[in-house]
């Protein structure tokens, strides 16, 4: 598919390439980390006023999940309850936390006037699958349990998350569905990973492999999973699930240039068929990872208010 970068994008592309950045896959881990915490003070927008954000700490079996609750100035509340979305960042299972999503958290908080919590998952190689998303279903649970404490309305939750993020939001709504965790109002997955086989057309294309290029995907790929029989677990490529019918409502963000663009767009394409309630966004001009640098792509800022829009829709 051809795929041509919107003006801002192809700048934003220009300037990682000319400022030298070692690519991922030469880094370890810990070295990736760190470039990619830097990188937000140049792409992150300001970000809006809230009335309140806390440190959380979540219960589970290997000890603490660190989490981070966002309360909007004027959340949706019926009988003091406001509806949730719970948040998983990307970063491809090996970096990324609280602080490289923090802006956009307050952005969907603020859009969606809605309590956001964030969850700093653990991650590969240290933490291997099924790490990330034993954590991301164990914290939707403790959310539920302790919706009225946070001032959320259990019946009201959703999960959402870019890229890793997406997908653990899809494994997380699955789970739900199956009886391992909380009924799941929606889930929103921004340019999602389904499909570890990585067997699609845009996992080829040359224009696709834009920042999150074909060899970082692979190196996260070899950090995250245990090896090749992980592709074929639901839990590790949500597409392998055989059955999508009952499933919340999805909301599906996809980019043109990026290598998840076709697994995405397949995704979305089977709730459908499955009769699940999808409403889908293409963004062709942008690249991979574009939702968290409003400072700079303008269709970021507009992907935030249309996802907050869909947000207010689930009621």
């Amino acid at each position: 598919m051809p795929v041509v970068l919107d003006p801002d994008a192809a700048a934003v592309y220009k300037a990682f390439q000319e400022a030298g950045r070692p690519a991922y896959e030469t880094l370890t881990a810990p070295e990736a980390r760190a470039y990619y915490a830097q990188a937000r003070f140049a792409t992150n927008p300001e970000p809006p006023d809230l009335a309140r954000v806390t440190p959380l700490s979540i219960p589970a079996p290997h000890g603490a999940i660190p989490a981070r609750l966002y309360v909007p100035k004027e959340p949706r509340r019926h009988d003091g309850l406001s509806p949730a979305l719970v948040f998983f960042h990307g970063g491809g299972w090996v970096i990324g936390d609280l602080d490289s999503h923090d802006v956009v958290c307050r952005q969907l908080a603020d859009a969606g006037a809605l309590i956001v919590i964030s969850v700093d998952y653990r991650l590969a190689p240290e933490h291997k699958f099924p790490a990330a998303t034993d954590d991301a279903i164990a914290a939707t649970k403790w959310v539920a349990t302790n919706a009225r404490e946070l001032g959320i309305d259990a019946s009201r939750l959703s999960v959402g998350g870019d890229s890793a993020g997406g997908n653990l939001a899809a494994v997380v709504a699955l789970a739900a569905h199956d009886g391992n965790g909380p009924a799941v109002a929606g889930q929103l997955l921004i340019y999602p990973a389904t499909d570890f086989a990585m067997t699609h057309g845009s996992h080829r294309e040359p224009e696709t492999s834009v920042l999150l290029t074909h060899s970082v995907i692979r190196w996260f790929r070899d950090h995250y999973l245990n090896g090749a029989a992980d592709i074929h677990d639901w839990r590790a490529s949500p597409a392998r699930a055989t059955n999508l019918a009952g499933l919340p409502p999805a909301y599906v963000l996809t980019a043109g240039a990026d290598p998840l663009r076709d697994e995405g767009d397949e995704y979305a394409e089977r709730l459908k068929q499955a009769g699940v309630p999808v409403a889908t966004k293409h963004y062709p001009g942008q690249f991979h990872g574009f939702i968290t640098m409003g400072k700079l792509l303008r269709e970021a800022n507009v992907a935030v208010s249309e996802i907050g829009a869909w947000l207010k829709g689930l009621g």
